[in-house]
């Protein structure tokens, strides 16, 4: 930059006088000057030199008169271009402001009025240069100045001239756009990508405004232009409810794949957010805009990891994690009940379906389906287990059909064997129709009778009986999914077509012990809940005896090592203390019996889930001492975890744990987005309440305070007795702008460790007085926080992996105590190396302070080191 300074004022010192550089671009170095004739500052932008030999000087020059023509109060104007030197250039107003991405990357989400209205600005003036024949091709928040918080677009002199370059440029290699906004159509290197190109990047603009993130990330320019071009566009509003149905409706029309699906003009993208605009200011005073601390006395969800779902790594411990699940007493564990329970509510449809409350939800969609577990008629205890196989079988079939909306067995689990009439079971789980049936054996035949039942009003739509000898389980399993589609097809007025029973085996015997062994497993829960770990560890090592017994009988079947890789897995609850040589054991257990699935099928995504997670615990909790192993042993766990999501969507454990590995990253927006996946592929699973408590940990990073509130509230109406959601009502007692009452803060922490686990009221005790200590800064009581905080601090015995240090040092930061918040990240690190990357990376609000801090990347390192 020197030796361009240095030009420049050589060559323009009689017109400009250059002062400094004031920034860089991928295709542009920008100069701050003053214009000597009229007294006035000025940017002076120059083009990069491979950038400047591609368009050569007679073309910049050439189509850079027909960008300085446009003359438009959303346009950021041109005064001035030319050659100085070999240098290419050109002058404009410099603003005094901000750009659109200096203001994210202060608040990473705009209020939606500001948002729709700064959209609206720029389409405007998009649309004034798409009427004479200018497309900008590189819209992107780097590119709208805000002036006065209005909107100014930029850099049409570099559109037209790039634009002009053609194959030239395209030769050099160098990318025209950036792949978080390029449009389909210029990702593929459409010759002639026309005004719709822009809207296209102009509704990633307004879609990253509303969400906090682009819509489409990854780790390289190819895969994320590869996701533009094939991956659906993930839904605002399951990342921030208050966005309107109109206003999504507006982005997706605008982010439509085909050009001839979005808005076929810029002017009518502009006009629509017009029409939103003062429905949205109006928004502003409705109820959901009254302060957090006033609505949240009925929710919450908690603050940190240690709880049970996957913790939010940069604020929440990897030991958070693990005490919980375990019921060791140990705060490890709050990491692995976070890791095991990070579920995050569901998708745009179940999202809106689970955020209504009960009244709305009339239980009428006859395509939600629930097939309850057959009974075993037969009194006969060895048909228990092939009863559920059948019913387990039929509802992974009936979920692979498009039009139907399937409850998965965690949601029909409470109801088997329960006396409860169709129509409560209906209600419960917002279904509108069932399918329940039975099993009987008569000598060596086995009948099924199956019944479609309509759940709203509980009568019998009609039933099949269906009968073939035992060794013909697999066709009559077949049959039993024709007869159901045919009912459904009957009920629902469409074409159901239902695939040929996968099972993977044709071995009656080994489908048999594989039933039983599943059988076994289930028992686990209860027994674990009773607290009889004797009983519960030898149910799954015989269920483990049985699966080694049926891979001698098959083996190329791929399910049982994975089931045996699962069971190892739930050996880790049984594991006393924080004993890193048990967790070692069943971890690598687990990952062996992964690894010779993945050698039966590389791509198998059940087979990758098992393995990038059992990789991931392993990362988490510190088994891989070498700093460079463990940081391959993490990217292979996310690559794992992706490809399985990937090949199996609805693979609902597997976005658990990526949702927490990407929060560990720093990447929030993209963490909940993950977790909503979750939540919709299977809002049932047991960890569901650690869903919810991870949709407030990222709305509660995000500072959407709407969010945060309505998901503490959603947490206490659906699991009103889990004491996360009492804590989340003292973590919203802290968010910045609260004045808390702090009787009612000591009487919420009361409540917290009343309702806290037995092995969870010692730490909790300690952890509530932190999160009261900064409930005690927001009312302006500095002193009696620190207070609070120097007698919170628990010893090893409590905090081994020292979460409190953790926790503490956030509250510090909002004090201003930066040398006693660096002192206890410090402590905490040492304790858990493995977290000092995710640390470094942490951009959440209450470590926003201490990042600005020299001291910080001294002491945690830039984002991206290991």
């Amino acid at each position: 930059m020197p030796d361009v300074l240095e030009q420049l004022r050589t060559a323009l010192g009689d017109r400009y006088e250059v002062e400094r550089l004031v920034g860089e671009g991928g295709m542009a170095t920008v100069f701050l000057a003053q214009d000597r004739r009229h007294g006035r500052q000025v940017a002076i932008k120059t083009l990069r030199a491979e950038l400047a030999a591609s368009i050569g000087a007679d073309r910049f020059l050439r189509e850079i008169r027909v960008a300085a023509s446009l003359q438009h109060p959303n346009i950021l104007g041109l005064y001035d271009s030319g050659e100085a030197d070999g240098i290419l250039y050109y002058v404009m107003p410099f603003v005094e402001g901000e750009s659109l991405r200096d203001r994210l990357n202060r608040e990473q989400q705009l209020p939606l009025h500001d948002a729709v209205r700064i959209t609206r600005e720029a389409a405007e003036g998009l649309a004034y240069a798409h009427e004479r024949g200018v497309v900008h091709r590189d819209i992107k928040p780097e590119n709208i100045m805000l002036q006065n918080g209005h909107a100014l677009v930029a850099d049409f002199g570099i559109a037209r001239a790039v634009d002009a370059a053609g194959e030239k440029l395209t030769q050099t290699g160098m990318a025209v756009g950036t792949p978080h906004y390029m449009s389909p159509e210029q990702a593929l290197g459409a010759d002639h990508a026309d005004g719709r190109s822009d809207i296209y990047s102009l509704g990633c603009v307004l879609y990253e405004v509303l969400a906090g993130q682009p819509p489409f990330d990854g780790p390289n320019s190819r895969s994320i232009m590869a996701r533009h071009a094939m991956e659906q566009v993930p839904s605002i509003q399951v990342v921030r409810q208050s966005v309107p149905d109109d206003l999504e409706d507006a982005v997706m029309q605008a982010l439509e794949k085909t050009p001839a699906d979005r808005f076929q003009k810029m002017t009518e993208f502009a006009e629509l957010l017009a029409d939103l605009e003062p429905t949205l200011a109006t928004r502003r005073t409705t109820s959901r805009g009254v302060p957090a601390v006033r609505r949240s006395t009925s929710g919450g969800i908690a603050r940190t990891t240690t709880s049970g779902g996957i913790p939010a790594v940069k604020r929440s411990t990897p030991q958070a994690i693990l005490g919980e699940k375990w019921g060791t007493g140990v705060r490890l564990w709050s990491i692995v009940a976070g890791l095991v329970g990070v579920l995050v509510v569901a998708g745009f449809g179940a999202y809106r379906a689970w955020g209504k409350p009960p009244a709305a939800e009339a239980g009428i969609d006859a395509n939600r389906i629930a097939v309850l577990y057959f009974e075993n008629r037969s009194g006969n205890d060895s048909l228990s287990s092939l009863a559920d196989g059948i019913t387990e079988a039929l509802i992974h079939e009936l979920s692979e059909v498009k039009p139907l909306q399937v409850i998965s067995r965690n949601g029909v689990t409470p109801y088997r064997n329960a006396a409860v009439s169709p129509d409560s079971i209906g209600r419960a789980l917002k279904v509108g129709t069932l399918v329940e049936g039975t099993v009987a054996q008569s000598g060596e035949r086995l009948r099924l009778n199956v019944s479609l039942i309509d759940a709203n009003t509980g009568e019998e739509i009609g039933s099949r009986q269906l009968e073939r000898p035992r060794e013909e389980i697999f066709d009559l399993q077949d049959d039993l999914a024709k007869e159901v589609s045919l009912f459904l097809r009957e009920r629902l007025g469409q074409e159901i077509q239902v695939q040929a029973l996968r099972v993977g085996t044709r071995n009656l015997r080994a489908w048999e012990l594989l039933q039983q062994a599943g059988k076994l497993s289930k028992d686990v829960d209860a027994l674990l809940t009773a607290g009889d770990t004797t009983a519960a560890a030898r149910r799954l090592n015989e269920a483990d005896s049985i699966l080694r017994g049926v891979e001698k009988l098959d083996a190329e079947w791929i399910t049982p090592p994975i089931e045996r890789g699962w069971l190892a897995y739930r050996q880790m609850d049984l594991v006393p203390g924080f004993d890193k040589t048990l967790y070692s054991k069943w971890i690598d257990r687990g990952l062996e019996n992964a690894n010779r699935a993945i050698q039966l099928k590389a791509d198998d995504p059940d087979a990758l889930e098992l393995r990038g997670i059992l990789e991931y615990w392993r990362w988490i909790l510190n088994l891989e001492p070498d700093q460079a192993a463990a940081k391959q042993l993490f990217a292979s766990a996310e690559r794992d975890m992706r490809a399985a999501v990937a090949a199996k969507p609805n693979a609902a454990r597997a976005w658990t744990y990526l949702s927490h590995l990407l929060a560990g990253q720093g990447q929030t927006a993209e963490s909940k987005l993950a977790a909503v996946r979750s939540y919709e592929a299977d809002p049932y699973l047991s960890s569901a309440k650690q869903t919810l408590s991870s949709l407030f940990n990222a709305s509660f990073d995000l500072e959407d305070q709407v969010e945060a509130v309505h998901w503490c509230e959603e947490g206490q109406r659906r699991f009103p007795d889990y004491f996360r959601f009492t804590e989340c009502q003292l973590w919203l007692m802290g968010m910045k702008g609260q004045k808390p009452d702090i009787a009612k803060a000591w009487k919420i922490n009361e409540e917290l460790v009343k309702v806290s686990p037995p092995n969870l009221k010692e730490f909790n005790t300690l952890y509530g007085n932190m999160l009261v200590a900064l409930a005690l800064v927001r009312a302006g009581l500095p002193d009696s926080a620190r207070s609070v905080m120097v007698r919170s601090r628990g010893d090893p015995s409590i905090d081994a992996t020292r979460d409190l240090a953790y926790y503490e040092a956030l509250v510090r930061i909002q004090l201003g105590d930066k040398d006693e918040a660096f002192r206890l990240l410090s402590t905490y690190v040492a304790a858990n190396p493995q977290m000092r990357s995710g640390i470094a990376k942490d951009e959440t609000w209450l470590m926003r302070d201490l990042r600005s801090d020299p001291r910080f990347v001294t002491a945690f390192g830039k984002p991206g080191e290991s």
